[in-house]
């Protein structure tokens, strides 16, 4: 009996061993992280934290390169339709849902309640080990932050756009398609809007278009207006 007593111990320990290591892996998608590339990533994150601490931003958006190139290939188009509603851009090329989770975690939303927030990120996911339902649930959580940082400030969710580049699988966009669904149930009719305008970045063979986007991932000028026009009337009401 007392060997028996003695063993016990150990065996709640191998319990506890193969519990932890037979555990599912955690998500990489909601886990916050920093990027060491590019190597201008941290002082981009920085550059955002000072504009929202200077405040005075009603439009704010969020998200990957597809966001980050309103700067260049979008800009006159941004001039256009945000230029005069004190609208900012907190997007980084090649950022995945980890990113922006790390970005809000330090500081990018702290101290502003922007009347709008524009979210689209999760295409850089789609394409590595991640889940549709792991890729929704960093959006979600990324959603879940902004409502936290930012209580009083609407979120203008996007289904994230379709794509068909080069070297892209299959089933890439079969899991963003199904991401866009999941995420689509975090419309609640009041401070969540979900929106999905992809059909107008699409051709009669649902595929992107060239003329629409080169690489058949980012959007050029013509791209931008179609965003803009296919995105105004809802956001136009979000803002009043």
């Amino acid at each position: 009996m007392k060997k028996l007593l003695a063993l016990i111990p150990l065996l709640l320990a191998c319990a506890c061993f193969s519990q932890e290591t037979n555990s599912p892996a955690k998500n990489p998608a909601i886990i916050p992280a920093t990027r060491s590339s590019p190597t201008n990533w941290l002082a981009r994150h920085e550059g955002f934290v000072k504009k929202a601490k200077a405040g005075g931003i009603d439009l704010l958006f969020m998200g990957d390169s597809i966001t980050d190139f309103w700067r260049n290939r979008g800009s006159n188009v941004w001039a256009k339709f945000y230029g005069e509603r004190h609208a900012a851009n907190f997007g980084i090329s090649g950022d995945r849902t980890e990113h922006v989770l790390w970005r809000i975690e330090n500081g990018e939303l702290d101290g502003i309640e922007p009347k709008v927030i524009v979210l689209m990120i999760g295409t850089n996911n789609s394409g590595g080990s991640e889940s549709a339902d792991q890729i929704a649930e960093g959006v979600e959580k990324i959603v879940s932050e902004m409502r936290a940082k930012c209580p009083k400030s609407k979120i203008l969710l996007l289904a994230i756009f379709p794509r068909n580049r080069a070297g892209d699988k299959p089933e890439q966009m079969e899991r963003i398609h199904q991401v866009n669904q999941r995420i689509a149930k975090l419309d609640d009719g009041k401070m969540i809007t979900f929106l999905d305008i992809n059909h107008v970045f699409l051709g009669p063979d649902e595929k992107v278009p060239k003329d629409i986007m080169p690489d058949f991932l980012h959007p050029n000028e013509h791209g931008y207006q179609l965003w803009a026009d296919a995105m105004e009337p809802t956001l136009d009401k979000m803002l009043k």
